[in-house]
């Protein structure tokens, strides 16, 4: 799964087609999947009840909008992505080097939520507290070998399991690997899609893990962590869309006892 993404995934087209607050000529607005992402990542991590020395994101691709909100309340940040490309993009944007994706509207809409700070000083933020962007490969037991990154107070993960996993062994595998990177007490915070089988990014289709909320609450229970939250938002018109296939788009909290 990773090969394919490594050799098919790229991420100017992933930015163009799944990124955009307002719609582009041809294309489907995808305002209300990045809307709910911002929201809930904000409802997270806004009130400060999160925070503490290390975040480590699982799978951030080419991307850094899950960190708006929870960026303040960190030391230090580790992003990670197994695409060589997109962790090219990552460092474009923290190096502010000509061609990077403009992610200002996202921080504005974030701003706009909160209240209390401005896109400068976020991007100030998220430059200064992202020390390493790592080679990541969720399926190994560690991920970022040969690396060794001191447990973390919060994983974050956003649409990266179910994209990079084949079946839900391997999910339930590679969620451990995820969990055993976070420390006792620690917040793992997980954004995917529920009963999806692909997407699509351009013309390129990749398969999905077909998962569902019972399976993931399980999973995590006998992992040791309590789901705090588990907040829906079902898909709208799934039988037209061709982009893919999933129910419902899903962000949870839960506790590493």
């Amino acid at each position: 799964m990773g090969e394919c993404h490594q050799d098919k995934f790229d991420p100017k087209t992933y930015f163009n087609y799944c990124y955009q607050f307002a719609a582009v000529p041809g294309q489907k607005d995808n305002s209300r999947f990045v809307s709910f992402v911002l929201c809930q990542l904000s409802k997270t991590f806004s009130t400060g009840k999160y925070r503490g020395q290390r975040l480590i994101e699982v799978g951030t691709g080419p991307t850094i909008h899950t960190l708006i909100s929870a960026c303040e309340y960190y030391d230090e940040i580790v992003v990670s992505d197994y695409v060589d490309s997109n962790r090219k993009e990552i460092e474009k944007w923290l190096k502010a080097e000509e061609g990077c994706f403009d992610w200002n509207a996202h921080l504005q809409y974030v701003c706009d939520l909160e209240r209390k700070r401005t896109p400068a000083i976020i991007t100030d933020t998220l430059r200064q507290k992202v020390k390493q962007v790592l080679k990541c490969d969720i399926c190994l037991e560690n991920p970022f070998h040969p690396v060794t990154v001191p447990p973390a107070d919060c994983i974050l993960s956003s649409l990266c399991l179910e994209a990079a996993c084949k079946d839900r062994e391997s999910y339930r595998r590679s969620l451990s690997s995820m969990v055993d990177l976070l420390r006792s007490g620690g917040v793992l915070v997980l954004i995917g899609d529920l009963d999806e089988t692909f997407y699509t990014v351009g013309e390129q289709r990749f398969d999905c893990v077909n998962l569902s909320e019972e399976f993931i609450t399980e999973t995590l229970s006998k992992l040791g962590l309590s789901v705090e939250e588990f907040t829906l938002q079902q898909a709208e018109d799934r039988d037209s869309n061709h982009k893919c296939d999933y129910a419902a788009s899903f962000h949870l909290i839960a506790i590493k006892h």
